[in-house]
């Protein structure tokens, strides 16, 4: 039970920088210097007004100093980051690779929101994020360094031909930059077979997603829906339930 609150509390501060990243990062701001800062008035936020939820509701959802408003998106982000922390640790036990994955986790976050309001992923974290995860895979997960090799390949080889044939073909850009990136990193943790069926997951939620904003309207054909949000969700699929689903296509004992 402890090890679980104390998972939760991190969760909740990782929140909070997640949030700095998810404002500075499209931006091409430093996510180090200066210290966190009022978007409004750009008056730096005090210690006592940045502890994770219980300041949003301390100071009633308004910066102190100038009373703007702050975004509902920041106490949601450090909650939805507490209840993930707490989901992989019950999953995962108390490992190392409980670690890497609630890394993992944020980053699929801080890609999630920010991909939503500007449609673009950052480089700098699936960059970063490649190596990182091969890394992670080869030694602290149950992946493999081959397995994680061979999910790079396939990941980001996949999606850089779909947007290779997109161009040849429709003479348009099928496949952005930065979900070939993000595919590649998911391959790199997860391994090949867990890539094949995140991008599986993500394709069958966007198609339904797509198609209910076109059938009710709320998008036309000619809208982009970026991609991201729907490779995280599979993702977390199969993070979360990859092997019991493999296991049942293969017929794996």
């Amino acid at each position: 039970m402890t090890s679980a609150i104390t998972f939760f509390i991190f969760g909740l501060l990782m929140g909070s920088f997640m949030n700095v990243c998810i404002h500075r990062l499209p931006a091409k701001e430093s996510i180090i210097f200066p210290r966190s800062y009022c978007p409004s008035c750009k008056n730096p936020i005090p210690a006592y007004d940045n502890i994770p939820i219980m300041s949003f509701l301390f100071l009633r959802g308004r910066c102190r100093g100038c009373k703007a408003a702050i975004s509902w998106r920041y106490p949601a982000v450090e909650l939805l980051n507490g209840i993930g922390y707490l989901l992989i640790l019950h999953h995962f036990g108390p490992t190392p690779a409980t670690l890497i994955y609630a890394g993992f986790f944020s980053a699929l976050v801080v890609i999630t929101v920010i991909d939503l309001a500007h449609q673009i992923i950052p480089d700098m974290i699936t960059l970063p994020g490649i190596p990182i995860s091969l890394l992670a895979a080869g030694t602290v997960l149950p992946t493999g360094w081959i397995n994680s090799l061979e999910g790079l390949i396939l990941g980001g080889g996949l999606f850089y031909l779909i947007a290779w044939l997109s161009l040849l073909l429709l003479k348009k850009e099928g496949m952005g930059g930065g979900d070939i990136k993000l595919v590649a990193m998911i391959g790199a943790l997860l391994g090949w077979q867990e890539v094949l069926l995140a991008v599986f997951a993500a394709s069958v939620s966007g198609s339904i997603v797509g198609l209910s904003f076109i059938g009710t309207r709320l998008r036309s054909r000619s809208d982009p829906i970026p991609f991201g949000p729907f490779l995280v969700l599979g993702a977390l699929i199969a993070l979360f339930f990859g092997n019991p689903i493999l296991d049942w296509y293969f017929h794996r004992p």
